[in-house]
């Protein structure tokens, strides 16, 4: 059964949605960047949209010199929202890159007032809990409590380009951290800040070594239970790039198992938390990185790259669901659990998944586009329901977000150049 798309943003510019958590938790209003495309990250504002009225009310508006984007909400009350925000007076030494940007939170409460999630520290010694560069698509945990988000380095960018590999952090509500700010361009955080996977320039060949982690999610509304019955509370998912044997990149799925305790975040590990002039900052001590996926001996191995996507966990914590190409070379949907074991097949498509994707709230079903539609496919038993029409264009790859309520898919389409926000419903009771 096909439903009725609507468009409901018409301006000329482009409205950016991003991967995951761009709906209210009412879901009635849906986040937005104005950059002119994913990759132009200039963006002034960032703006809701009721999706009934059409009303647009901008959350935060960006001054000196600075540009946002990539906004997420949290997913309980009160709202709040979690965005990039570039550097201020931006200069030919300091201006926007992959580690140069900070996350910051603006409250529903005070809309304009922007807070700065992660504090930065680029001075030797640096400060345990503050970060060292740039963090990217900040994500509320499902209790709204923390947020992860992958980070690039500017001390190691310095040391070598080669030496600032992406990685995943966390933020906890432990403390807010406040370093001595020798350089200009310190700041401090809201949020005790810490990076929680271990990668490595030149990962041994045919080893669990990765030297990229990316693309996370948070695992379960309250984490999962582990393979001996325990429930493991806070972990996260993510894409890890490995070696085969023969020293090609092979992305596998990877999990960390975090600590229960915000207070235990503080306590460094083997290595220090907030790194040296040499050394990334480290995991906190007993945090447990595994890896889930070993796909090396398949005809088409690893996760894909493309389309871009983030790993996405089915609420119960059961099911993390990634892309990956059949024995055809198609891109197909897949589960694994947390606890590792033989990766699942959902989909069984003849034309390949063209996009990120989404769960509903009852870990059912999964949309994304297919064949140029948006879809939902039932994951129980495979069974996929188109949802618009096929059209020459495709919609976006970045995002299919099903709404808090599951009754609506946000999504968007290229017209006359601007990228326009639509929405379906999925017809789930």
């Amino acid at each position: 059964m096909l439903f009725q798309e609507r468009q409901i943003t018409f301006d000329n510019r482009s409205h950016q949605l991003t991967n995951i958590n761009v709906w209210t938790p009412d879901s009635q209003w849906l986040v937005y960047d104005v950059r002119p495309n994913g990759a132009s990250f200039t963006g002034l504002t960032i703006e809701k949209i009721h999706v009934k009225s059409g009303k647009i009310d901008i959350i935060y508006q960006a001054k000196e010199g600075a540009h946002v984007g990539v906004v997420t909400v949290s997913p309980t009350e009160p709202v709040q929202y979690a965005f990039i925000h570039g550097p201020e007076c931006p200069d030919e030494q300091w201006h926007y890159d992959f580690h140069h940007r900070r996350g910051v939170i603006v409250s529903e409460e005070l809309p304009g007032k922007a807070v700065t999630l992660d504090a930065m520290d680029i001075t030797a010694p640096y400060t345990p809990g503050a970060l060292r560069g740039g963090s990217h698509v900040h994500v509320f945990s499902p209790d709204s409590s923390r947020l992860s988000f992958t980070y690039n380095d500017h001390v190691m960018h310095e040391l070598d380009p080669a030496l600032d590999l992406r990685n995943i952090a966390v933020s906890v509500p432990l403390k807010s951290v406040e370093p001595p700010k020798h350089h200009p361009r310190e700041y401090d955080g809201s949020y005790f800040s810490v990076v929680v996977s271990s990668t490595t320039p030149q990962p041994e060949p045919g080893s669990d070594e990765i030297n990229r982690a990316y693309e996370e999610c948070w695992i379960g509304r309250a984490g999962y239970r582990r393979a001996d019955g325990n429930p493991q509370r806070w972990a996260l998912a993510f894409i890890g790039d490995t070696l085969s044997a023969t020293g090609e990149k092979v992305p596998e799925v990877y999990i960390v198992d975090l600590p229960e305790r915000d207070v235990d975040y503080a306590i460094a590990g083997e290595k220090p938390l907030e790194g040296t002039e040499t050394t990334l900052p480290a995991p906190p001590a007993g945090v447990m990185q595994r890896r889930l996926t070993f796909t090396s001996h398949k005809r088409w191995p690893g996760v894909v790259n493309n389309p871009r996507h983030w790993l996405r966990v089915s609420p119960d914590g059961e099911q993390i669901a990634f892309l990956m190409k059949d024995d055809n070379g198609i891109v197909q949907l897949w589960t694994i659990s947390p606890n590792g074991g033989e990766p699942r097949q959902i989909t069984q498509n003849h034309c390949g998944i063209q996009s990120a994707f989404s769960w509903d709230r009852s870990g059912q079903y999964v949309a994304f586009i297919c064949d140029n539609s948006v879809v939902l496919c039932d994951v129980r038993n495979s069974q996929m329901r188109r949802l618009t029409k096929h059209t020459e264009k495709k919609p976006s790859a970045d995002a299919v977000v099903i709404s808090p309520d599951s009754h609506h898919i946000a999504f968007m389409r290229e017209i006359d150049s601007y990228m326009q926000i639509f929405l379906v419903e999925t017809g789930i009771k």
